[in-house]
């Protein structure tokens, strides 16, 4: 939020503007914590708890954090270690090491990790370990104060946990949750994860030293309650520079949530997904649309915005393929409707564009068979077909048998919107049978 002094003097309308977009970007990116996690304060108040008993009285604890994708997980790890960090104490001794299943792919990454977040580089220097174990005890044993014998507390934050689960052995798993439970030295282990069933994916000797500890965030708040999150997502502060642009903004917003068309697109978003993330999206855009020329959001640019959000990636590629690739994909569609999904190949997918060519004097969509082989391979490259049994590899490739990944529907509507589609596919694809 602006650190300028609030005054009555109004100020011009770009640089309101631009005060507008820099705090509502902040706020929308997820840069900016909210002062306390909007419909998760329990799970709040539990985790700070947690790690407070780590960080100040030297007991080591694990949890796994559990919820979808956009529910808010890291929001409310990141709102618990920044209150966390504001006793000096906490600040001064517990020290972080953040690993991520995406990229700390096996231990050996994952140990070179921690070692340089912990700043241990200089004291493993050329030494060789045998085991992971040793390797994480040794570190362990390096945190230890000068002044006294005991070590400093090391939060470990495991984000996508379930990939580590996949990890040899799961010896990275294995020895945090280990030594969590034991006494060696003060550690937390906090896993973030989107799997509901996480726990079994884990070895039994690893669910054993785990502590059973779940918190879960399920954001499904009601539609009032989503219609509102948007409304004070969108809000202005008491303490924006200009407080009568800061009013009219504001008011501008409520009439914009109550407008029927935007209320409607609103709903179809919650119909859709419920999560911050998705919500965030579809505000960024929103926010996008606004300058000097357009100083409000109006519901024309939340409708433009909502249509961007939901528009189907799939259909929209097809925009892109060519005239063979478009009649392939026709032909595929002929063959859904006739055999009720049952699988082809590209040889019953030939045979069916060979029906539409017997019906055509002219020669422009007569293809080689190669020609037509390589534009099937382009089409499963794009993962619009997809073969029914990957065991059937050794399957000569006219007859291995494929799934068409799109609906009628959607080869129907990227019909209408494709440049320059000749008139005669159109009515091909709209006719009943091949």
């Amino acid at each position: 939020m602006s650190k300028r002094k609030v005054n009555d003097a109004p100020l011009p309308v770009g640089t309101c503007i631009s005060e507008v977009q820099d705090i509502l970007r902040k706020r929308l990116c997820h840069q900016q914590l909210p002062d306390t996690p909007e419909g998760v304060q329990a799970q709040h108040k539990h985790l700070l708890e947690l790690l407070k008993r780590t960080a100040v009285h030297g007991e080591s604890n694990s949890v796994l954090i559990v919820g979808p994708r956009g529910s808010g997980k890291t929001m409310l790890l990141k709102c618990v270690l920044r209150d966390l960090l504001e006793e000096k104490e906490v600040e001064r001794n517990l020290l972080q090491v953040h690993l991520n299943g995406l990229l700390q792919t096996d231990d050996r990454i994952a140990l070179q990790e921690m070692t340089r977040q912990l700043h241990l580089e200089n004291v493993v220097g050329d030494k060789v370990f045998g085991s992971f174990a040793e390797n994480l005890s040794f570190l362990l044993e390096a945190l230890k104060k000068g002044d006294r014998s005991s070590s400093r507390p090391v939060l470990f934050v495991l984000d996508e946990f379930d990939l580590f689960a996949h990890h040899k052995n799961q010896t990275l798993l294995y020895n945090l949750f280990d030594v969590s439970q034991s006494a060696q030295a003060p550690v937390a282990v906090v896993g973030v994860t989107c799997r509901l069933d996480v726990l079994e994916l884990l070895e039994k000797r690893v669910k054993s030293r785990f502590s059973h500890r779940q918190i879960h965030l399920l954001s499904n708040p009601t539609f009032s309650q989503y219609l509102e999150r948007v409304q004070t997502q969108l809000s202005l502060q008491d303490d924006f520079p200009d407080k009568t642009f800061a009013q009219d903004w504001n008011a501008s917003v409520k009439t914009l949530c109550e407008d029927k068309s935007v209320e409607d697109a609103l709903q179809r978003h919650y119909n859709s997904s419920k999560n911050f993330r998705s919500n965030h999206m579809l505000l960024m855009l929103c926010l996008s649309r606004v300058s000097v020329a357009n100083p409000a959001i109006k519901p024309a640019d939340l409708l433009e915005a909502s249509k961007m959000c939901l528009i189907d990636a799939q259909a929209n590629m097809l925009h892109g393929l060519s005239i063979l690739e478009l009649c392939l994909i026709i032909a595929m569609k002929h063959l859904n409707d006739v055999y009720e999904g049952e699988p082809f190949n590209l040889q019953m997918v030939h045979n069916e564009f060979k029906k539409f060519l017997q019906r055509k004097s002219n020669s422009m969509y007569n293809f080689e068979q190669p020609v037509i082989m390589k534009a099937f391979e382009h089409l499963q490259q794009l993962e619009m077909i997809r073969p029914v049994d990957s065991s059937s590899v050794k399957t000569q490739r006219e007859y291995q048998l494929m799934r068409l990944m799109l609906d009628n529907t959607q080869v129907m509507e990227a019909l209408q919107k494709y440049p320059q589609c000749p008139t005669d596919i159109k009515q091909w694809a709209m006719s009943a049978y091949g």
